[in-house]
C-alpha cells in the first residue's frame, strides 16, 4: 500500500515534466494516474468508511476533472462541473460531523471570505473582459464552493476530533489546492503566466496529495 503514494508523487513529477517539455502523450498517461493512485491509496487505507467516503467521491470527481482538463477549451465547463461536485464532496467530508461554531471559526470565516471576495472580483472582471461572460455565474459558484472547502479544511486545525498532523496536512493541502485554481483562472481569464500550467498542476497535485494524506492519517 505504501507504494501508491510514491507512485502518485512519481506520476505528478512526470506530469509536470510533460507540460514543461510539451510531451502531450505522456501527459495523457501521467495526469490521470496521479488521482488513480491517490484514490486507491485512500480506499485501501480507509475502506471509504464514514466521512472518508466523501473524500473518496471527491477524489474520483477530481479524476474526472483531470480527464476533462486534458481538452481544456473544449470540455472546460464539464470539467468545472465535475470539480465543483468534487469540492462539494470534500466539503461534506470535512463537516461530517458538523464542527462547533466558535469565535475562532467566525473570525477565520470573515478573513477567508473577505480575501476570497477580492480574488473573485478580479477573476470575474477578467472573465467579462475576455468576452466569456457566460462563464461568470459558473465561476462565481465554483469560487464560493472552493472557498467553503478551504475554510472547512482550515477549521480542522482547531477541531479536537482531528489529530494535529492530519489537520495540518489537509489545511496546507487545501491552501495549495486553492492557489492552483487561482493560477488556472488567471491563465484562462486574465493573463497567461510564464509556465503557468506547470505551476498550476504542481500546486494542484501537491494539494491533492497532502489532503488525501491527511485524510488517510485521520481515518485509517
Amino acid at each position: 500500500m505504501a507504494v501508491l503514494p510514491i507512485l502518485a508523487i512519481l506520476f505528478a513529477g512526470l506530469e509536470s515534466y510533460a507540460l514543461w517539455s510539451g510531451r502531450r502523450s505522456l501527459e495523457f498517461i501521467a495526469k490521470p494516474a496521479v488521482m488513480i493512485c491517490l484514490s486507491a491509496w485512500l480506499y485501501l487505507s480507509t475502506g471509504w468508511q464514514g466521512a472518508a467516503l466523501w473524500f473518496g467521491l471527491g477524489a474520483l470527481l477530481s479524476l474526472a476533472w483531470d480527464v476533462f482538463l486534458l481538452w481544456l477549451d473544449r470540455f472546460f465547463v464539464f470539467g468545472l462541473a465535475a470539480f465543483l461536485l468534487g469540492h462539494l464532496a470534500y466539503l461534506v467530508g470535512f463537516n461530517t460531523p458538523l464542527p462547533p461554531v466558535t469565535m475562532w471559526s467566525v473570525l477565520l470565516g470573515l478573513i477567508v471570505g473577505l480575501s476570497a471576495v477580492r480574488v473573485m472580483r478580479r477573476i470575474l472582471t477578467g472573465v467579462h473582459a475576455s468576452g466569456q461572460s457566460r462563464m461568470g455565474i459558473p465561476v462565481a459558484i465554483y469560487g464560493a464552493v472552493i472557498t467553503l472547502m478551504l475554510l472547512s479544511a482550515l477549521l480542522t486545525l482547531s477541531n479536537v476530533q482531528w489529530s494535529a498532523l492530519a489537520s495540518a496536512f489537509v489545511a496546507l493541502g487545501a491552501l495549495l489546492f486553492y492557489a492552483s485554481d487561482i493560477v488556472l483562472a488567471w491563465n484562462k481569464f486574465i493573463q497567461p503566466m510564464p509556465r503557468g500550467r506547470v505551476l498550476n498542476i504542481s500546486l494542484y497535485h501537491a494539494g491533492q496529495f497532502l489532503l488525501i494524506a491527511g485524510v488517510v492519517l485521520q481515518f485509517s
